[in-house]
């Protein structure tokens, strides 16, 4: 018996409708559902409910309704245990989500038929460096961001590849992102993109105010060290635009190639480039 996880993004569906035909659907199809206690109780399903850490621990693999931004938020808090997920885009643009509502059960079935690969996709890992010690780490599939705060005045961050300087970005931030985030924040940026598979990471900075300043890509063994060099200017770490954290002048921000990938199920014959002509053909209408 399959054990099947759904996380729901209650904005995407409000009257639970999708999550509730879903898990109908499992179990007639005997696979045991296990969802999150607030979904659960929505649904007046509590015998399905648990904590977010135990149903990921319970389950084989993980659907996740919204779109990109819900799976983001899924792949970091499932990381450690490395669960596959499957991502059904309830969005309008969805680069990362896999299955379109249309084809729920198309893909299910094959899911159940073994009918499926998993793709992984890199992620990042950053520690925040105070007064040489390690205050904190984030982890992200798509992007770190160092940007400026309310203020609009432009932030300075001096930044390195392994111990090797390689300029001191002046304007409204800089991205660190993997291949999967080159068409996120990113690409809004003027930035590359890059094919999922490739084993890069890429550097953008925010509107510079240098006509020098350009992307840079470099490998997924490199180090990248930024140092916040600023007295007066508010500037705040993002993590997939969706975790905050506020840095001072002197910290440190050290960004390498993370321990785990996430782990998306794909089920369709469609590939990154056939994804990448369809989204940008929907983003221009």
């Amino acid at each position: 018996m399959a054990k099947v996880g759904i996380i729901v993004n209650l904005t995407k569906d409000r009257d639970l409708k999708v999550t509730s035909s879903i898990t109908k659907w499992l179990e007639e199809n005997a696979c045991q559902v296990i969802l999150s206690e607030i979904t659960a109780d929505q649904l007046e399903r509590p015998e399905l409910g648990y904590s977010l850490t135990e149903m990921y621990k319970q389950c084989d693999f993980v659907i996740v309704l919204g779109g990109d931004g819900t799976l983001l938020g899924a792949a970091r808090q499932i990381l450690w245990l490395q669960t596959p997920i499957l991502g059904i885009n309830m969005g309008h643009l969805g680069f990362i989500t896999e299955v379109e509502t249309n084809d729920i059960y198309t893909s299910l079935e094959k899911i159940l038929k073994g009918q499926y690969k998993i793709e992984e996709r890199m992620m990042l890992e950053a520690v925040i460096i105070k007064q040489e010690k390690k205050v904190e780490t984030f982890y992200c599939l798509n992007d770190v961001g160092i940007t400026r705060g309310t203020i609009s005045r432009m932030v300075k961050l001096k930044t390195f590849i392994d111990d090797s300087y390689i300029d001191t970005y002046f304007g409204d931030g800089l991205l660190i992102s993997t291949p999967t985030g080159s068409t996120a924040y990113s690409l809004s940026s003027g930035g590359p993109i890059i094919s999922p598979g490739v084993k890069v990471i890429l550097l953008t900075p925010i509107c510079p105010h240098s006509l020098n300043s350009r992307s840079l890509v470099v490998s997924d063994e490199d180090r990248i060290k930024v140092e916040i060099i600023d007295n007066y200017q508010e500037v705040f770490l993002t993590i997939d635009g969706q975790q905050g954290y506020k840095l001072r002048n002197g910290d440190r921000v050290i960004i390498k190639k993370a321990p785990f990938s996430a782990k998306l199920i794909k089920v369709s014959n469609r590939n990154f480039y056939d994804v990448l002509r369809t989204k940008l053909r929907d983003r221009d209408n």
